[in-house]
């Protein structure tokens, strides 16, 4: 071995000099990149916020407008002829195609993350854990939903009293709410509850309208236990209680690969019909509730531009569900807002039980055969993480 510069062999101290260079050389470049990497952490700290409150803004008039309106304000506002939120593109060009590049590129790198092989990997086991809990997570929710609709004397949401619906009959449709609520949570009797559940559903959609709509993912949720009943670590499953014929067994059996398909759906297009309903046909809601919380002033943007926003995204958060494209991630985002929602708004929290035990219990599910990302994205055994 010739030394570089004076064609000589190198000496030891050559040798341990060339060495203590490299390793200084070496300490610096990482000093280096690591100040790099501590300057850029430094503003993505700094951004992270201002990024967060960017892709909440159109969410800004999200809350379910008849539960923070008072009830003379919801019927005014059905009844007048609304603005159409469509129009508040003109104007506001820029900030929206800003914001729905800024929205198509998370989207995006959401999806190559979810898709990168050693991610999947190292999440595949936690991901086929949860699936496990999916079922019991629907079971529960179904059953604080209907304890919370029996205490407080309301079908669905505080707009829908019962005694409108069922008259005298009010205060013991309350305590079965409440006794079906307990047996749901042990696993008892679940199937047979699920079908008078949809058949009172029924009942209260011939009573109300298509408004009821607004409540499609109680039909998925009730659907799903009517397939799959109470499932594991219940009484049905642990004792053998209310065991169908063989016939009905059998049919049950040849559905339950779409229950959670089913159940996705319908919390799908609960999602897009509420949006559609409150911030496009009856948009002014949505406005009232812009003028009444003062949300310009956070967000400085036409009123009718933050109602458009928020018929965008939350119509694509449930489209993402019907279709299955990125099921978790939109789980999660929905989940975040709906917390924010509530804090701000300070609405009733029983009305969203439902949206919080089906949103987790969909995140757990994930992917299924019906879904896009399931259907073209799977590979092999492994699934999109997100």
């Amino acid at each position: 071995m010739r030394h570089a510069r004076s064609g000589t062999a190198p000496t030891c101290k050559d040798i341990a000099c060339e060495r203590l260079y490299r390793v200084t050389v070496g300490r610096r470049t990482i000093c280096a990149f690591l100040s790099i990497g501590t300057v850029f952490a430094g503003r993505c700290r700094l951004m992270l916020p201002v990024f967060v409150g960017a892709l909440t803004l159109p969410l800004a008039a999200s809350a379910h407008e008849v539960y923070v309106l008072d009830h003379a304000t919801v019927l005014r506002d059905i009844a007048a002829q609304s603005p159409n939120p469509l129009t508040a593109y003109a104007g506001n060009e820029i900030d929206f195609f800003f914001w729905g590049a800024v929205s198509v590129a998370t989207t995006l790198a959401v999806l190559f993350a979810s898709l990168y092989r050693r991610v999947e990997s190292r999440f595949d086991s936690l991901v086929y854990r949860l699936k496990r809990l999916a079922h019991p997570m629907v079971r529960v929710t179904c059953s604080v939903c209907l304890i919370a609709s029996g205490y407080y004397g309301a079908l669905f949401g505080p707009e829908l009293p019962f005694e409108p619906l069922f008259g005298s009959l009010s205060f013991f449709l309350q305590l079965a709410f409440v006794a079906g609520g307990a047996m749901v949570l042990v696993g008892l009797f679940t199937r047979y509850i699920a079908a008078l559940l949809l058949a009172l559903y029924l009942f209260a959609a011939i009573e109300d309208g298509l408004y009821l709509l607004t409540y499609a993912n109680y039909i998925g949720m009730f659907l799903l236990l009517l397939i799959l009943g109470s499932g594991i670590w219940s009484l049905d499953w642990r004792y053998r209680f209310a065991r169908l014929p063989h016939a009905l067994s059998q049919l049950a059996r040849r559905f339950d690969h779409i229950a959670f398909p089913v159940m996705r759906v319908f919390f799908g297009f609960g999602l897009i019909y509420a949006s559609v309903y409150a911030k496009f046909l009856h948009s002014q809601l949505a406005l009232d509730v812009v003028a009444r919380y003062h949300l310009t002033d956070y967000f400085p943007f036409d009123p009718l531009f933050i109602v458009l926003g928020a018929l965008i995204i939350e119509f694509l958060a449930g489209l993402f569900l019907v279709i299955g494209f990125e099921i978790r991630w939109t789980s999660l985002f929905l989940l975040f807002w709906l917390t924010l929602s509530l804090l701000y708004f300070g609405e009733a929290a029983w009305p969203h039980l439902i949206l919080f035990g089906l949103g987790l219990a969909i995140f757990f599910h994930g992917y299924d055969r019906y879904s896009l990302e399931g259907i073209f994205l799977k590979k092999h055994k492994l699934e999109p993480v997100l």
